[in-house]
């Protein structure tokens, strides 16, 4: 990594003591003046000594000579080692409080993170399976295998057909297929509804389940819930993980894959395809246009990865 000072004064990975020292005050500052509980001052502390350990790899020197730049290539470093936006904020109230401490025992002249904006809008990009493997998934739901082949067969193909989250999929009444207009109307988020496309196989997976198995399950009469369970209950969000979750160990497919991961296949293979963003954005029930773009990034980051296996200079 590049250090955060043009003229490292120690590649040491542990804190000095002056560091050491201070940090202990700052803690017991915590307890005395702020009546932080013990939990919290250890998350602090934890934190700390991590910010600490890198001040001491990437040239700080002493704490006095702590720069907005060392703050900032500090959050960098852990969010590039795969911690969440809400761990990195985390990280950083801590290191804003110890900077305001620092203040007031005269180590720093201004609270150098002061100028520091939380990562809230940091993303880690999503996994996205290629066309083979969602393939694969979809066709994992076997007649002679599994009893409830057809409803788990049009799940998975809802689920990758029209992006839907697991808690929505679970939500879909039977009068919210529209078969006739090749449409599923969805209530998302904040109870807002919106109406989705549905591709013709996947329609054709859910006629197939609606006209078969659903028929034959235990339900009571006036039940509208369009997946079931073998007791012909509602499917709940936690069901709809497990029965993903069956199909991804029988496909063979690596990594955490999730309803979710469906959705993030659904929005990044339309725009790989020449969707535009805001129709993504209109499917998916984003209410910032923001949250969509990540997907444009995959595309780009699986494009580079092309680039760079198959270009004689890549």
């Amino acid at each position: 990594m590049t250090p955060a000072s043009e003229s490292p004064t120690s590649r040491s990975s542990s804190p000095p003591l002056e560091a050491k020292f201070l940090l202990a005050g700052f803690l017991d500052y915590l307890q005395a003046e702020c009546g932080l509980s013990a939990n919290t001052r250890k998350a602090y502390s934890r934190d700390l000594r991590r910010f600490l350990a890198f001040l001491a790899e990437n040239g700080a020197g002493s704490l006095g000579a702590t720069t907005p730049r060392h703050i900032e290539a500090f959050l960098r470093a852990e969010h590039e080692r795969g911690l969440s936006p809400a761990s990195i904020a985390r990280e950083l109230a801590a290191v804003r409080m110890f900077c305001r401490y620092l203040v007031l025992q005269q180590v720093l002249r201004l609270d150098v993170s002061a100028s520091i904006d939380p990562p809230q809008k940091w993303h880690r990009l999503p996994t996205v399976l290629d066309d083979q493997s969602v393939v694969r998934l979809i066709a994992s739901p076997d007649d002679e295998q599994d009893a409830h082949a057809s409803r788990d067969r049009a799940m998975l193909a809802v689920l990758y057909a029209s992006g839907l989250r697991a808690s929505e999929l679970a939500g879909l009444r039977i009068n919210d297929f529209n078969d006739h207009l090749g449409v599923l109307r969805v209530l998302g988020k904040g109870d807002k509804e919106r109406i989705v496309p549905l591709a013709s196989s996947a329609a054709q997976a859910v006629r197939e389940y609606m006209a078969g198995q659903r028929t034959q399950l235990p339900a009571a009469p006036d039940e509208q819930a369009l997946f079931l369970s073998r007791t012909g209950r509602p499917l709940t969000r936690e069901d709809v993980f497990r029965i993903v979750r069956k199909y991804v160990r029988r496909a063979a497919l690596a990594g955490n894959v999730t309803p979710h991961t469906l959705r993030h296949c659904f929005a990044t293979h339309l725009l790989s395809r020449g969707a535009d963003l805001r129709s993504v954005q209109e499917m998916l029930g984003h209410a910032d246009i923001s949250t969509t773009q990540i997907y444009t990034h995959v595309d780009a980051a699986r494009l580079k990865a092309i680039h760079r296996k198959f270009h004689p200079r890549g």
